[in-house]
Parts: structure tokens; C-alpha cells; sequence
């Protein structure tokens, strides 16, 4: 059976949010980018890598995972280009410091990409996108994972459920945004229907065989969308977040959540900014873009009561209702947030 939820205001949860962080003595402004990030997936309806994450992220710094006062180091090595090390501070507040990085050299010559290297987990990858966007560059960010992926062919995983992000600013309305790992549901969302004991949707996971299951309690792994060509795609940001960051790849990545707290799990991220006035102007473009999403929205239907959509239509759907009526929180991380609340001597948001 499904958890009650009860709605709670996102600024309520931010400043939860802030003070948990602060309380385990996490530095001011990677705060604020850490609660930034898991607010935004939680408005937006991505609740696997919202607020429920707060728990394992606590855990991570107390363990000695994540550091909490991390030194950047960063290095323009070519006009458009740049490294940025992470110190293994949280992929969140490292994603945002690399992602303004490379909207600099974009405003210099056009574009910019940084590859960051000693991180951790960053949460969604439309966070960094969208930075760009609201900026009116284009955005993409690219991180990989460990191996959740199951290999075409094989029993077993190699790839992680390695995303693609890409946010376009457009006239009169939120970005474009269309943010995917090569699966039907992230390893969190699995997570999610093993509490909640929901099925799995059909091809999407698969047991210790490779073989496919809905039961969420019998999928060890997950399975890529199209088969090779999903396959293909966590490859591709394998290449950019792994060996182009000189971090590990594939099988070698350490696991999230099995992995001892105490261990760095080294990840990397790869950001890329676009200057639109590089190539059209800027304004003449966002009408075009405007206009080619409404095109989109407004073919035939099959169903009159089933809108079309455009990547990243639903989460503003979404951002809509939980900003006017709150965000819902499950029971099960009710508890959660309430332990930690509790255990660190920090005002709940009740």
C-alpha cells in the first residue's frame, strides 16, 4: 500500500533543508547550492533525487564521504575550455561552480565545457542545465553512475544510468528542459516502488538472469531503453564523464548506496554551454524556439483528453501545483526527515 503524504511550503523545506546541512557543519555556500538542487528536483516532481535524498547525503558527509569545506581548483586550459577538481564536496554545489565557469568562457568565445573530476553525486542533472538557460545560453550537463545498466546480451551491468540533460531558453515561458537516463526509471525511483511495493513499470528491470520482471523487489538491474541504443547513449557519457575527467568508468564506479560512507566514490561531470548569439541572434531564436514547442503541442490528437507535451512540460505542470499547494512528502521520508530533525536538534518544519 501507497504512503500517505502530507504538503509542506518549499520554503519551509528550504530552510529545513539549510539548517540539517549547516547543523553537520556543511560550508555556507555549498549549502546553498545543496538545497537548492533538491529543492528544484522536488518542485519539479523528480522526487528521487529531491528532499528523500537528504538522509543518505547527512550520512555521506558524517561518514567522511562527502566533504564538507572543499577547495576548488580550477584550470582554464584552453580558450573554451576548463578542469575544475571538486575537492569530493557535493556534485550539487560543484555542478553549479563548473556550469558558471563555462557560461564566462561562453560569453567570451561562444561556448564553454568543463569536465569536473573528484565528485560526487549531483542530483539531477536539469539543475545545471537550467543555470545556463535562465542565463539565455544552452545548457547540457552529463554525469555518470555506477553500473545499474544492464548490458545488451548479457546477464549482468557495466554502464550506470548515465543522463543526458539539455535546457533551452525560449520566449515567454520556462526553458525547455529534457533531462533522461537511458531507462524507463532512475535506481531511485526503484527504490521508491520497493517502499511503496508499486510494480515496476513492464520493460523496464530485470532480475540476476537479465531476465525481464515487474517486481520490484526481484530487479537488480535496469533495463536501457531501445536495448543497444540506450546502451549506447550511457556509453557516450561514460566518454565525457569518466575518461574525459580521468575518473573511473563502467564496473569500476563505486555503488551509491553499497559502497562504505567512509569511501570517495570520485564521479565526474561534464558541462557544456552555448552561446546562442554565437549563431542566431538571441531573440529572433527563443520566438523560433517558442513557437516550434507550441507547434509541437498543438498536433492532432489521439486522445482529446491527453495533451501533447514537449520534454519538461510535465515538471512545469508540476512546479505549477507544489509551489501554489506544496510539495507532497511520503510518509516513509516523513520519518526520515523527522529522525534527522530530531537527532541533530533542528526545528522540523511542522
Amino acid at each position: 500500500m501507497a504512503d500517505s503524504t502530507k504538503r509542506f511550503s518549499a520554503d519551509k523545506i528550504s530552510g529545513f533543508l539549510e539548517s540539517a546541512l549547516k547543523a553537520v557543519k556543511v560550508r555556507d555556500d555549498v549549502i546553498k547550492h545543496v538545497a537548492e538542487g533538491l529543492l528544484s528536483a522536488s518542485i519539479r516532481g523528480v522526487d528521487s533525487h529531491g528532499i528523500r535524498l537528504l538522509t543518505h547525503y547527512i550520512a555521506a558527509v558524517e561518514g567522511g564521504r562527502i566533504n564538507r569545506n572543499p577547495q576548488y581548483r580550477f584550470e582554464r586550459t584552453a580558450s573554451a575550455t576548463g578542469t575544475f577538481d571538486a575537492d569530493h564536496t557535493f556534485g550539487h554545489a560543484a555542478g553549479i561552480e563548473a556550469m558558471r565557469k563555462a557560461m564566462e568562457m561562453a560569453k567570451e568565445t561562444g561556448a564553454g565545457m568543463v569536465s569536473v573530476f573528484n565528485s560526487t553525486h549531483c542530483g539531477t542533472s536539469a539543475f545545471f542545465a537550467l543555470e545556463a538557460a535562465k542565463n539565455d545560453f544552452i545548457g547540457l550537463a552529463f554525469t555518470h553512475a555506477n553500473a545499474l545498466l544492464n548490458t545488451p546480451g548479457s546477464t549482468r551491468t557495466f554502464f550506470g544510468l548515465n543522463p543526458i540533460a539539455m535546457a533551452v531558453p525560449c520566449e515567454g515561458e520556462e526553458p525547455f528542459c529534457y533531462d533522461s537516463a537511458p531507462s524507463i526509471i532512475t535506481w531511485n525511483k526503484l527504490l521508491q516502488l520497493r517502499q511503496e511495493d508499486i510494480q515496476a513499470p513492464h520493460f523496464s528491470g530485470a532480475d540476476t538472469e537479465g531476465s525481464e520482471t515487474t517486481n520490484p523487489h526481484e530487479i537488480t538491474q535496469l533495463l536501457p531503453i531501445g536495448g543497444y541504443k540506450g546502451f549506447g547513449l550511457a556509453m557516450m557519457v561514460d566518454i565525457l564523464s569518466g575518461l574525459l575527467t580521468g575518473m573511473t568508468v563502467g564496473r569500476d564506479i563505486a555503488d551509491m548506496y553499497k559502497t562504505p560512507l567512509t569511501q570517495k566514490r570520485c564521479l565526474g561531470q561534464f558541462y557544456m554551454v552555448i552561446s546562442i548569439d554565437a549563431f542566431q541572434p538571441k531573440e529572433v531564436f527563443k520566438k523560433r524556439m517558442k513557437k516550434l514547442m507550441d507547434d509541437v503541442r498543438n498536433e492532432p490528437k489521439k486522445d482529446i483528453n491527453t495533451p501533447i507535451m514537449v520534454p519538461g512540460d510535465p515538471e512545469k505542470k508540476t512546479a505549477a501545483d507544489r509551489l501554489k499547494n506544496g510539495i507532497p512528502i511520503k510518509e516513509h521520508d516523513l520519518k526520515a526527515l523527522n529522525s534527522i530533525s530530531e537527532r541533530l536538534k533542528i526545528k522540523w518544519i511542522e
